[in-house]
């Protein structure tokens, strides 16, 4: 069962919203996009400061709407997002050890999308290290400990995280030695994730049930952008996370925490939105497509899109 449930109300406006977008974009195509969307009613059960507890946040009802939001699409960097999660998760319960390296690691890979950062993240994690291609034996145990974040969101229980894969490192060039074997001949082994499955990892972290309130803050803090990167000119040399985002399409006075991934095939987001004199709401797109993923425009558009859509929701019963 989702921990969100369907609204007519939600997926009207929804409905509409994409298909504004594709008659704006008429490029991309309804199988280039994955889309959930969340909406917080009042009383605003997230962003409250540890004011209700985590068994709280699951029992108050969530509406929501999906398109295509169990489809397992390759994340780029918004895997780094389950990383962050997960290191806390090491560091609260004395599996890892914190210090200003490390501080520094997760800092960067989260507001700066570092890979490089996101290595040491993942080393630490599992306990294992990139490196020349390994004997059969030695790389079976490589793999296992690898493995190690595969099997902490598995032992969760949540059924939107039964399809993702998270055992690989980014790259910015592409793996080699072990981590190239690992991937697969095929690339099979890659990270994969749902919209859905992003959604629900938000959703904790915004909720404040990601391991503890202090540590749900502490990934705030991280996620937390500035909007006012919107309003210089953009280079599209350069990605800040905020131009040809999401956030680029919000009005002013608006909230954003996010994170962003993108390579030459793909541009997505995922985003805990906060309006002025509106409910706030979460949001989360994938989209695909050499084409699109170098269109900057599409985002910031699905989130005006969005934007007008909760001027229109109506009060549930």
């Amino acid at each position: 069962m989702s921990f969100y449930h369907a609204d007519s109300n939600l997926t009207s406006l929804a409905e509409q919203a994409l298909a504004d977008t594709h008659a704006k974009f008429p490029d991309l195509k309804p199988e280039q996009i994955a889309l959930t969307w969340l909406v917080y009613d009042r009383p605003i059960p997230v962003n409250t400061g540890g004011a209700i507890t985590a068994d709280e946040l699951w029992k108050y009802p969530v509406r929501g709407f999906s398109h295509r939001g169990g489809e397992r699409i390759y994340p780029a960097s918004i895997v780094k997002l389950f990383y962050l999660l997960a290191m806390h998760e090491w560091l609260e319960q004395g599996m890892a050890t914190a210090s200003a390296e490390l501080d520094r690691a997760l800092k960067d890979m989260i507001i700066d999308s570092s890979n490089d950062a996101t290595s040491l993240v993942v080393d630490t994690l599992t306990g294992t290290t990139s490196g020349p291609e390994l004997s059969a034996g030695p790389f079976e145990t490589w793999k296992a400990q690898r493995n190690l974040v595969n099997r902490y969101y598995q032992s969760l229980g949540w059924s939107e995280l039964d399809a993702i894969n998270v055992n690989q490192k980014t790259w910015s060039e592409g793996p080699y030695g072990r981590e190239r074997a690992f991937v697969g001949e095929m690339r099979e082994n890659r990270n994969m994730m749902t919209t859905d499955a992003i959604a629900r990892l938000m959703h904790s972290i915004v909720g404040g049930a990601a391991v503890s309130s202090d540590r749900s803050s502490q990934m705030m803090q991280l996620l937390h952008r500035d909007l006012n990167l919107a309003q210089s000119t953009p280079d599209p040399g350069e990605e800040n996370q905020v131009n040809g985002f999401l956030g680029a399409g919000l009005p002013p006075g608006s909230q954003i925490w996010s994170k962003a991934g993108w390579t030459s095939q793909m541009r997505h987001d995922a985003a805990y939105i906060e309006l002025v004199d509106r409910q706030p709401c979460l949001l989360v797109v994938f989209i695909e497509g050499t084409a699109n993923s170098q269109n900057r425009q599409i985002l910031p558009f699905i989130a005006d899109r969005f934007v007008n859509a909760m001027a229109q929701i109506q009060t549930p019963e």
